[in-house]
């Protein structure tokens, strides 16, 4: 049953939630950082996040079945995906420097730093973590790389979704900041989204990723359900609430636009739950 597939898989769906989240963060506090003027207290503790995240995924890899840090006689992945031990170590060692690195940039923002070397080193550090997954997963080259596209994509909005709620609830305790950086998470988020949508309209088209489904071929048959959930549930109805967050933001209505964006963390999260499930166990790009 497809479910019990994407079950077996849990280890896979939990790493790539965790170090979405992490990557994401990181790189919203970067953004943040550099081009958006929100306060340091807040990019400082996105960041400390992103550390925190990271150090949860480097635990989390290294309970992979298969992996070295596994049980012996772990099974291995269960649908069409051939894990490539080659990079596990790096993928590893990425995700904690990604933390040792995000830790120190959330320090340097909390003293009252710019400090653009550390935020655009963990901004690529977090591209490597991703770039080690997909070169873990992807199979093929072409297939790693459209990995690290979809991974990429599903760790800006993950990351982003949570850096724009925190911000919301930034709002609740400190009233007088201008609405500009909420309104531009959102925003961005809202594009991430919206990119999202195209890839899973791509993805379905062309039958991307190593299950070999034909074009159109996910839509229909034992794993439709998960990839329709995936569709309105993951990337639709978060389409929806973040413009109406958008909306809210502009009025300062921030309890509102706070709440909303409260409800996209979960619905983006379930996306990226059934995006990976879909990947790792049935081989489905969605």
């Amino acid at each position: 049953m497809p479910a019990d597939q994407i079950a077996r898989n849990l280890a896979y769906i939990n790493w790539t939630l965790l170090t979405g989240l992490a990557v994401g963060s990181t790189w919203a506090s970067a953004l943040g950082r550099l081009t958006i003027q929100a306060t340091k207290g807040y990019l400082g503790f996105v960041a400390l996040s992103g550390a925190i995240l990271a150090v949860l995924a480097a635990l989390s890899d290294g309970a992979l079945p298969g992996g070295s840090g596994a049980a012996a006689g772990s099974a291995a992945i269960a649908g069409s995906v051939t894990p490539d031990a080659t990079w596990e170590l790096a993928r590893r060692d990425a995700l904690w420097g990604l933390a040792v690195l995000a830790l120190a940039y959330a320090v340097a923002v909390l003293r009252g730093r710019r400090a653009p070397a550390l935020a655009i080193g963990a901004t690529a550090l977090g591209a490597s973590v991703l770039l080690a997954g997909a070169l873990s997963w992807g199979g093929t080259t072409l297939g790693s790389a459209l990995l690290l596209v979809q991974l990429a994509a599903l760790a800006a909005a993950t990351g982003g979704v949570w850096a724009a709620m925190i911000l919301g609830h930034w709002y609740l305790v400190t009233p007088h900041l201008p609405e500009a950086p909420l309104v531009r998470f959102a925003r961005i988020l809202g594009t991430v989204v919206a990119g999202q949508l195209v890839l899973f309209a791509l993805w379905t088209a062309t039958g991307a990723g190593p299950g070999g489904t034909p074009a159109f071929g996910s839509l229909v048959g034992s794993w439709a359900l998960f990839v329709w959930l995936r569709l309105v549930v993951g990337l639709a109805m978060p389409l929806v609430v973040t413009w109406a967050a958008v909306q809210t933001a502009r009025t300062r209505s921030m309890e509102s636009a706070t709440g909303l964006l409260y409800i996209d963390v979960g619905l983006i999260a379930a996306g990226t739950i059934l995006a990976a499930g879909l990947y790792f166990g049935a081989g489905l790009l969605v």
